[in-house]
């Protein structure tokens, strides 16, 4: 990065730069050679040269887009003057194999976390209470708060996923919400799992059990239209599966097991020059450690979805990426939508304009590890590296795939804020320095630390020890608010 710290030229091959903070009309800066004609707000982008109508302007080195008018040095580039490149399905073209470093380093690095009977790993002990269906969804918080208020410290929590689905769906529709629905229910951070039906609903208790991966002794569920006191019945259940998690204790973990789902949400223009990177660089030193991180958010790819197909370790997984985002892409155009309106009014207030913009400073999250494989929705992890996850950009839907495809923590970096918080630990990681002070209670860590002269290998390691602290039981905001929330992604027909 290049200029003073008012405005910053990302890339040297850009044409635009970005201010730093709020700057009047008439400010100079000499390093650029350029005098603002006008106001620009922070995160914000201004020619670095005059360039005629039709232009490509570039950021991070690639086309973000073209330019609708004439502009003159030091202009404001923004939605009035900028428009996207994209429109629909597009050709990719493989080049080779990339270099695999996943695993190429050994670490003694370890966290606390628990060893579950079948192999798995959990960073918490929490009860889960799932629901098949809506129409249980207060039965199961009813459960959840009455276990928090009766026993007291007998688990790291006890937690109710509520949702309005599993009846009035059909086909894949129904398969998406079963899927999430049985991979939570498997998921390690669980000690125990109390899965709630109500008897007559499309998603079926039995059908649904049939796919969860957990031992009988930590599994229990129930039709409320079956039993007396549908209240009573879970927390009995619930009561028995304590006695089971009594036993379990931390032990050290080698980090290779340590899972991290990346997730962006209320993006802006430092996303992609603080955050997103930051993140990048701990996906790097994980997947050498031979450790897995979920990368998702399938139309935060469009734009700069080639990046990560030249990323590919062989032929048929970088056809798998282009399937990913072709999918998607015909999924926007069978609802008559155009695959390019992504960027939502508060990342365009943070400065970000097209998606291609949007989308080059989000699969920065992927840093520049090998991508060795993709996940369908609802489909666990089996592999160590990074794979990419079919999903949304939606922050919700998005990260509890990440969490049902078995990421241990989600790195949630965000620009604007959210309290949001997810079945798993949810590190939020501000872009800039404003909304972490602003927003202490809700901001694990402070990205914006780069842009006040902390170097990013400093702000790497800061970062990564965090990761390793809450897989060892220290707690995210999200988790000290009580904040835990699903949301699954309905694609079909409601009857």
């Amino acid at each position: 990065m290049q200029g003073q710290t008012q405005l910053i030229q990302v890339h040297p091959k850009d044409n635009v730069a970005v201010a730093t903070m709020d700057l009047a009309a008439g400010t100079v800066n000499e390093s650029l050679g350029i005098t603002l004609p006008s106001a620009v707000y922070a995160g914000h982008k201004v020619a670095l040269q005059s360039m005629p109508a039709g232009t490509n302007i570039v950021k991070y080195g690639f086309p973000i887009g073209h330019l609708l008018n004439d502009v003159s040095a030091g202009e404001h580039i923004h939605s009035h003057n900028l428009k996207t490149n994209l429109s629909g399905q597009e050709a990719y073209t493989w080049s080779h194999a990339c270099e695999d470093a996943t695993g190429s380093k050994i670490s003694s690095d370890t966290f606390m976390g628990y060893r579950r009977k079948n192999g798995k790993v959990g960073i918490r002990n929490e009860v889960w209470i799932i629901n098949t269906v809506g129409c249980v969804n207060r039965t199961a918080e009813r459960i959840a708060s009455e276990c928090e208020r009766r026993f007291p410290n007998a688990c790291d929590g006890f937690r109710a996923f509520t949702h309005p689905f599993g009846c009035s769906q059909l086909g894949d529709d129904l398969t998406d919400t079963r899927a999430i629905l049985a991979a939570l229910a498997s998921h390690p951070n669980a000690g125990a799992v109390l899965v709630v039906g109500l008897g007559c609903e499309n998603n079926q208790l039995e059908t649904l059990l049939k796919q969860v991966d957990r031992p009988s002794q930590r599994l229990r569920f129930y039709n409320a239209q079956q039993v007396g006191d549908e209240i009573a019945e879970g927390i009995g259940l619930v009561s028995e599966m304590l006695s089971v998690l009594e036993g379990d204790k931390r032990e050290p973990v080698a980090v290779s097991e340590l899972v991290l789902g990346v997730k962006c949400g209320g993006s802006d223009a430092f996303s992609g020059i603080t955050a997103n990177p930051l993140v990048g660089r701990i996906t790097d030193i994980l997947t050498d450690l031979g450790g897995a991180v979920i990368q998702t958010e399938t139309p935060e790819m469009f734009g700069a979805e080639q990046l990560l197909m030249d990323r590919a370790v062989s032929k048929p997984v970088f056809e798998n990426i282009v399937d990913l985002v072709n999918e998607f892409k015909q999924y926007f155009l069978d609802h008559k939508q155009p695959v390019y309106e992504n960027p939502s009014p508060g990342n365009k207030a943070g400065g970000l304009t097209t998606l291609e913009e949007k989308s080059l400073g989000a699969v920065q999250k992927g840093g520049q590890a090998t991508v060795r494989g993709v996940l369908k929705y609802g489909e666990p992890l089996n592999q160590n590296g990074l794979s990419l996850l079919q999903a949304p950009g939606n922050d919700a839907v998005s990260s509890t795939a990440l969490a049902a495809s078995g990421a241990h923590i989600v790195l949630f970096t965000t620009g604007r804020g959210t309290p949001l918080g997810f079945p798993v630990p949810t590190l939020k990681i501000s872009s800039n320095s404003r909304i972490a002070e602003q927003k202490p209670h809700w901001i694990d860590f402070n990205a914006g630390q780069v842009l006040q002269g902390m170097s990013p290998d400093d702000c790497a390691e800061q970062l990564y020890q965090l990761c390793l602290s809450t897989a060892s039981g220290k707690q995210t905001c999200n988790e000290k608010n009580g904040s835990h929330e699903i949301a699954i992604w309905k694609r079909g027909v409601t009857l």
